[in-house]
């Protein structure tokens, strides 16, 4: 089953926490923060998020200024947080192409009910959300044809193996657990004694790495899980 990314952006680090602390209790692992405009619209060019909180008074850009720069990268679901409350504001806001509208304050358990909500209206688009070409460097992916090429070259991949290439691709830079990605990559309840995950990241680093003992994108995080590294890093654990 897909796991729900999810983006809170707001300047109030108080704010942040709560919104952070109450859907990780609600089962929603994959969320990151931002404090600033900057470091939003940063995160959603490399990101593909589910659903976006967005705060409306931030600092030198607000949220309404930089909501339609958003939503050229995705059509997941926005909802304002601000305390404006007119009816002019929330009509500003819906313009602009949020999906929701929270005024401060606010129940954060109502916030969460939202959330779902909209997650539940939205999850049979979360495919059209993905780009169609995932280029970074050395590794091109055509979700249409299905091709990859590695330093130019087209090589061939197993079904299993590209759906987790795949799912690396549109996360770059973020670790993941074995139970993660099996449930994101396989859709399936990840037992904990099951060498599936382990065998697909080998046979994804024969394919991509140059040498696959040892890896620069694909590395192990000891104790913790997997990240795929576009740039390159160092391997930690074979």
């Amino acid at each position: 089953m897909h796991e729900a990314q999810l983006l809170i952006v707001d300047d109030e680090k108080a704010i942040l926490h709560m919104l952070t602390t109450i859907l990780k209790k609600e089962a929603f692992n994959l969320i990151d923060t931002a404090s600033s405009a900057e470091d939003a619209l940063a995160l959603c060019q490399t990101k593909r998020y589910d659903l976006i909180l967005l705060d409306v008074m931030l600092p030198n850009r607000s949220g309404f200024e930089i909501c339609p720069l958003i939503r050229e990268t995705t059509d997941a679901p926005i909802f304002f947080l601000t305390a404006r409350s007119t009816d002019l504001d929330k009509l500003s806001g819906f313009a602009l192409g949020a999906d929701d509208y929270i005024t401060k304050p606010f129940n954060p358990l109502e916030v969460v009910a939202r959330i779902k909500a909209h997650l539940r209206r939205h999850s049979g688009k979360l495919t059209n959300t993905s780009k169609a070409i995932y280029q970074y460097g050395f590794i091109h992916v055509n979700t249409l044809s299905g091709e990859v090429t590695v330093g130019g070259k087209t090589v061939e991949i197993p079904a299993q193996v590209y759906q987790l290439l795949l799912f690396f691709c549109k996360h770059p830079n973020q670790l993941f657990s074995k139970s993660q990605l099996y449930e994101n990559v396989w859709g399936e309840e990840f037992l904990g004694e099951d060498n599936t995950v382990m065998v697909h990241i080998r046979k994804l680093r024969e394919k991509i790495e140059d040498n696959p003992s040892k890896p620069c994108h694909i590395l192990t995080v000891r104790g913790l899980g997997y990240k795929f590294v576009p740039d390159g890093g160092s391997h930690e654990h074979p």
